[in-house]
């Protein structure tokens, strides 16, 4: 069974731990075991009290999520699935993680075909967007991405800004980004169910896979070779690729070759690195507004069984 994923973010201070408490409580009250993927800048766990000690909790400190400590948190979602019994990974990232890093981050191709991912939950504090003026470009640009990639926006500590700043909020979060529900409240105070109901029902097919659903942003397919691969056919296809997939990574079987070659592929940059053991052939593409069945059915024309 493929365990679910949720990715809580949100600039420092908005309101993270808050909902994660609302969130885990929900989950055991619908017979769902939680686990908890805690990431902190500092050296220092702050938060880690707000989760009861039944739950699994892994943290990451000293470092973010998506870029200084990714291979520690490949080697904490690798111990995570072996020792411990859970149903849903909730992972709330620093304020300084960018989305689409934190999932390239928890989608390894050593494990990819044992997550579902189902989506970015994002918190913005509308006293800190109020006064957006006050940050740097690059922070404002972060809490920018942090919007857009979201599927749930939860425009919180409304108490603090008029009614008309209520609306003009409202209205600039859905200009940033417009398939995104927004919820305007205070203390992160929302319907779980509805977060929840970013697990949208997967119909029943032969292939490994994971996404977030058609109508949601940012999405991850995940695909297992079965076969050999043509080196030449391989590169074809990237190449044919559109401009909305941001990561591609996996392991690919290539003909002629003892072990899978990890490829590598990064806004347009692809990179192939020769394999030295059997590592688990799995493929997986990152973007927006993929075609989802359409890539699966090309990656199939070139997957030549043996």
């Amino acid at each position: 069974m493929k365990k679910d994923v949720y990715i809580l973010s949100g600039f420092l201070g908005s309101g993270k731990t808050t909902l994660l408490k609302q969130l885990l409580k929900s989950l055991k009250d619908h017979d769902k075991k939680p686990a908890v993927l805690m990431n902190e800048l500092g050296s220092v766990s702050i938060d880690s009290d707000a989760v009861d000690g039944d739950t699994a909790l892994r943290e990451l400190l000293d470092g973010c999520i998506c870029c200084t400590i990714s291979e520690k948190l490949e080697s904490q979602l690798q111990e995570l699935l072996l020792n411990e019994d859970f149903d849903v990974l909730v992972i709330e990232t620093t304020g300084a993680a960018h989305p689409v890093e934190v999932v390239d981050s928890i989608l390894s191709p050593l494990f990819a075909d044992r997550f579902e991912f189902r989506g970015i939950v994002t918190i913005v504090d509308g006293l800190q967007w109020r006064n957006r003026g006050d940050f740097s470009p690059a922070v404002l640009h972060l809490m920018r991405e942090q919007i857009r990639h979201a599927q749930f926006i939860i425009a919180n500590k409304m108490d603090l800004l008029t009614e008309m700043e209520q609306g003009t909020f409202s209205y600039e979060l859905q200009q940033i980004n417009q398939n995104a529900k927004v919820y305007l409240t205070n203390y992160s105070q929302v319907s779980m169910k509805d977060i929840l109901s970013l697990s949208a029902k997967q119909e029943a097919i032969s292939y490994d896979r994971a996404s977030i659903g058609e109508h949601l942003t940012l999405q991850a397919v995940v695909y297992t070779f079965s076969g050999k691969v043509n080196g030449e056919a391989f590169e074809e296809w990237v190449k044919t690729q559109p401009e909305s997939i941001y990561r591609m990574k996996g392991y690919v079987p290539l003909q002629g070759r003892n072990y899978p070659t990890l490829f590598q592929y990064s806004y347009g940059m692809p990179l192939f690195m020769p394999g030295d053991m059997k590592y688990p052939t799995n493929f997986v593409i990152i973007g927006e507004n993929l075609h989802k069945e359409e890539i699966v059915q090309s990656l199939q024309k070139i997957d030549l069984t043996e």
